[in-house]
């Protein structure tokens, strides 16, 4: 079970970044999103409507305290951060722990919290380089599955897109 907990989420400002998020962790294999921050019925709904629609059974849900999740949780937690250590030094390590626990990933927002870095058994830089967090997310769980999850089929797929040099076609299902 891979769980992304998206930090500190403002409506006004990140609304498309944590959708992305969301949309990513989905569509790269993860099994479920926590948010916190403020609270945004238009992103779960978003959301949710695009696993009806494309199949899967990735769910969101809001959480009023990031603290409280990340120390519920008994798997292994892996902040992403560009002031952490090269992931893909250790990536193969977290690979085989996770055999047998389940994976928190967590990706930032506004300013981290020094207690985030803490509580992580793992803080993974992807790159020493200012970045998007969907986009080290999204190199993170590639290595992760090791390119496996590129081919990926959602169970109760409503529309399935069909691969072509040119234009665009989709099934519906």
């Amino acid at each position: 079970m891979i769980t992304i907990l998206r930090l500190g989420h403002r409506v006004f400002r990140d609304k498309r970044t944590s959708t992305h998020v969301f949309l990513a962790s989905r569509a790269l294999g993860a099994d479920k999103g926590i948010y916190t921050g403020e609270h945004d019925r238009h992103l779960e709904d978003s959301v949710k409507k695009t696993v009806e629609q494309w199949g899967g059974s990735f769910r969101i849900r809001h959480s009023e305290s990031w603290k409280q999740e990340m120390t519920r949780f008994k798997g292994i937690k892996v902040h992403l951060t560009v002031y952490g250590m090269p992931f893909q030094n250790i990536v193969k390590e977290i690979r085989k722990q996770t055999k047998k626990k389940d994976l928190m990933i967590i990706v930032g927002g506004e300013k981290v919290p020094p207690e985030v870095y803490k509580l992580a058994d793992y803080n993974l830089q992807v790159t020493g380089q200012p970045h998007s967090e969907i986009a080290g997310l999204a190199l993170f769980l590639h290595e992760y599955f090791q390119g496996k999850e590129l081919g990926k089929e959602f169970a109760k797929a409503r529309l399935k897109v069909v691969p072509q040099e040119m234009g665009k076609k989709v099934l519906k299902q």
